[in-house]
């Protein structure tokens, strides 16, 4: 069964109130979404409009079968059913998200600890302590890096030829630079073991054992 993850908190706090959302595909692929909420809401306001805001983005994309995560007790109760929804001020909540509910084949509610939802709740957060002005809002972009980032930087020299260049040379035709001395032969011998060579490209092992694609030669394949 196909089915897409939502991942959905609010913030309410003295600064403002914010909902965050985190959409999953099929394929894995995240989709971070964020908005402020420019009026007066309680923190279960908050949940509901972050959940509302999860399902209207899930409808575009035509997904039929959802499961639901969040953090709120009640919320997700109240949504399942389980529980009553007693305030006047969460009750047009309710039937709104029941209405979208009917256009899925299937959809699951699960409540999961405050601790294992900290991204979508510094998204929420994040977005409550900024104003934005009209509708464009930021674009999010997270990323994961293994090395500082220092390391990635590109030196090039002189005679245009990346810094790899004598590695390269040496892993595919083991030969030295020319008038390198013994001792420059030596470290080439041992950085050149940190590298493996597939084809024309080469990468770096990193200390998990994962080959890394030099940048240059990246750079050099999309031109």
């Amino acid at each position: 069964m196909d089915v897409w993850t939502l991942v959905f908190d609010g913030a309410s706090n003295a600064l403002g109130h914010g909902i965050g959302v985190v959409l999953v595909s099929l394929e894995g692929n995240f989709t971070h979404i964020t908005a402020r909420l420019c009026f007066d809401c309680t923190n279960n306001i908050a949940e509901y409009e972050a959940c509302a805001l999860g399902l209207q983005a899930v409808l575009e994309r035509k997904v039929k079968v959802l499961e639901g995560f969040g953090d709120s007790t009640l919320v997700i109760h109240q949504l399942k059913e389980e529980w009553e929804t007693r305030d006047n001020k969460l009750v047009p909540y309710k039937e709104y998200i029941h209405k979208m509910v009917e256009h899925f084949e299937q959809i699951d509610y699960y409540h999961i600890p405050r601790e294992d939802n900290r991204l979508v709740d510094a998204l929420s957060t994040l977005s409550s302590m900024f104003h934005i002005s009209g509708k464009d809002q930021p674009l999010i972009r997270t990323e994961s890096r293994d090395q500082p980032i220092h390391c990635c930087v590109i030196e090039v020299e002189q005679d245009g030829k990346p810094w790899y260049h004598d590695i390269k040379v040496y892993i595919q035709k083991n030969e030295y630079p020319i008038g390198a001395s013994e001792t420059d032969n030596r470290t080439l011998r041992r950085l050149a073991m940190g590298f493996f060579l597939d084809g024309d490209i080469l990468y770096k092992r990193n200390h998990n054992k994962v080959l890394l694609r030099c940048l240059h030669e990246i750079s050099r394949s999309n031109t």
